[in-house]
């Protein structure tokens, strides 16, 4: 195993457990290292830190993985970090009503830069690293044997890939899996595409925020933008809205949300499925027809360098929802993009609610689920945040 030496003025992060060691951390950087090589980590004294992978010569050089300095990385390693994190997920999340959820959160469960998600009896994985890409085979074995699944599936086609300089996976790596798989969520159920459907099939980290839309939604006439497959209308329509309407500009989603309401036995009377731009629709609603308004847009903000072009796109959509409630109207209003910080996303809606002409009162606010648990350290793992306010 390579050992790499900290620089003492840049040893606090390592120390405090933040999962990430840049270049200008490290004394030196021997040539020829292979991404995935498990490293040593040590202060200047030659003091064990860390242990963890290296990825590459770019600026995140080291991704770590553990502090136990005896820790072999073979097959145990993984079972080992697979059946922590399994069991926190069947302690407090997976219940008669719940069979699906975030099962490895890449570096928050001690395996950076890899998501596993897990629906019903299968499983997807994401592989966002070179280093991690190379241990590959290690975890499936070690999620074979310790989770027992059906089927695996590899949907490791993101963009953040292509910053690796990696190639797009996409298939089939262990037993089988159906084109459609059903999960239940709270006590409803949804079919779920892992081979097609957005990021892995099906919007785990939003399970916390449905179920707290509940109390909201009896006799409303709900609006739901950025819809996708339609687990928000699931949980309203089940839950006494009066109406609801779903809009996504992606007509396949739409075809399946419509299913979704049929797999939970909801009256499609009450549902208007809109394949439009969410952007172009708010434009032409006319003002009170809803009363309740949920907007989970994907990223407008994927780089730090054109946040003032995300915000625009935040402005936008929030700007036009405000317009259109009225007096004691609910926006439940959602940001994924990681560089928009929860107190940006809350001063971009004060701001909007003075141009309204409109007093926001803040009634809740969500960030990440419990499958989705955060290190302490580590702030650039934050991304989702989530507001109900009333107008």
């Amino acid at each position: 195993m390579v050992t790499l030496k900290i620089k003492r003025q840049k040893s606090g992060p390592v120390i405090n457990r933040h999962p990430w060691v840049f270049s200008q951390a490290l004394k030196d950087i021997p040539d020829n290292l292979k991404p995935g090589a498990p490293v040593r980590l040590i202060n200047e004294s030659g003091g064990f830190l860390a242990s963890g992978y290296f990825n590459s010569y770019s600026q995140i050089t080291v991704r770590i993985w553990g502090y136990d300095e005896n820790e072999e990385i073979d097959k145990n390693f993984f079972v080992k970090r697979i059946k922590k994190a399994y069991e926190i997920r069947r302690e407090y999340v997976e219940s008669i009503k719940t069979d699906s959820y975030r099962l490895i959160n890449g570096e928050n469960d001690f395996l950076p830069g890899l998501i596993i998600d897990k629906y019903n009896d299968y499983l997807v994985i994401q592989c966002h690293t070179r280093g991690i890409e190379c241990w590959k085979d290690n975890i499936v074995n070690a999620l074979v044997e310790t989770i027992k699944p059906m089927g695996i599936y590899e949907r490791s086609d993101i963009p953040s890939r292509k910053i690796e300089r990696l190639e797009n996976q996409s298939g089939l790596l262990y037993g089988s899996i159906p084109d459609l798989i059903i999960i239940k969520e709270n006590g409803f159920n949804f079919f779920v595409d892992v081979k097609q459907g957005q990021k892995t099939g099906f919007y785990l980290d939003q399970r916390d925020k449905r179920q707290a839309l509940l109390k909201y939604v009896k006799d409303k006439s709900v609006l739901n933008c950025f819809s996708y497959t339609g687990a928000f209308s699931v949980y309203a329509l089940a839950c006494g809205a009066q109406r609801i309407t779903s809009v996504d500009a992606s007509s396949a989603s739409l075809e399946l949300a419509k299913e979704n309401i049929k797999l939970n036995k909801l009256d499609m009377e009450k549902c208007e499925f809109v394949c439009d731009d969410v952007k172009k629709y708010l434009k032409n609603v006319s003002d009170k027809r809803f009363n309740l308004i949920i907007l989970d847009p994907p990223a407008f903000i994927k780089d730090r360098r054109k946040k003032k072009e995300g915000l625009v796109g935040y402005r936008n959509i929030n700007g036009m929802a405000l317009k259109i409630l009225p007096e004691n109207g609910i926006l439940v209003t959602c940001s994924c993009s990681a560089h928009l910080s929860l107190q940006d996303f809350r001063y971009l809606l004060v701001e909007l609610g003075g141009r309204v002409r409109k007093s926001l009162q803040f009634l809740e606010t969500y960030t990440h689920g419990i499958d989705h648990a955060e290190l302490a350290p580590f702030i650039e793992g934050e991304y989702l945040k989530c507001f109900f306010v009333i107008t």
